[in-house]
């Protein structure tokens, strides 16, 4: 899933507008222009699209998550989280739940909305370590009813 599409599809679920996309922005710790904005949310064919890349991502869900629980401070002593080199959707999965607070039957309920099947002990392979035994790669097609998923849920009609 390319990331333009994910940070879409979060806008629409929480019916986000231009200038509360450049707050959350703000709030991961990047300055994003309006028309910047803009340009990440054309469509590819569109003229001035521009590429959603992994840092851009990675700041809206930080940012995400510091507006939905507020900003934490670090304990004494305690070594600032490690950014990843490689935004994947395993990673953007956990950043949603963090923000949303979402407890595995939460994501199960969600993923019943966009009709997809999932277990809980499949769930829990998604949020497990890579390397672990029982890791598993969260593919394009469960983010995509995950956030389908959360439109159904939280979309204001």
């Amino acid at each position: 899933m390319n990331r333009n599409d994910i940070l879409i599809r979060i806008r629409y679920a929480f019916h986000f507008k231009n200038a509360e996309l450049i707050e959350i922005f703000k709030l991961g710790d990047c300055k994003m222009e309006a028309l910047d904005l803009v340009n990440l949310l054309k469509k590819e064919e569109e003229e001035g699209f521009w590429e959603c890349d992994d840092n851009i991502l990675d700041a809206f869900l930080d940012g995400f998550i510091v507006k939905n629980r507020g900003k934490q401070e670090p304990k004494p002593g305690q070594k600032p989280f490690p950014k990843p080199d490689k935004l994947s959707n395993n990673i953007i999965l956990k950043k949603i739940r963090i923000a949303l607070e979402l407890k595995d039957t939460d994501i199960l309920e969600i993923m019943d909305l966009a009709k997809f099947k999932v277990t809980k002990s499949e769930l829990g392979a998604l949020f497990r370590r890579p390397g672990h035994k029982n890791y598993k790669e969260c593919g394009n097609q469960f983010l995509r009813n995950f956030l389908v998923g959360l439109a159904l849920k939280y979309r204001p009609i």
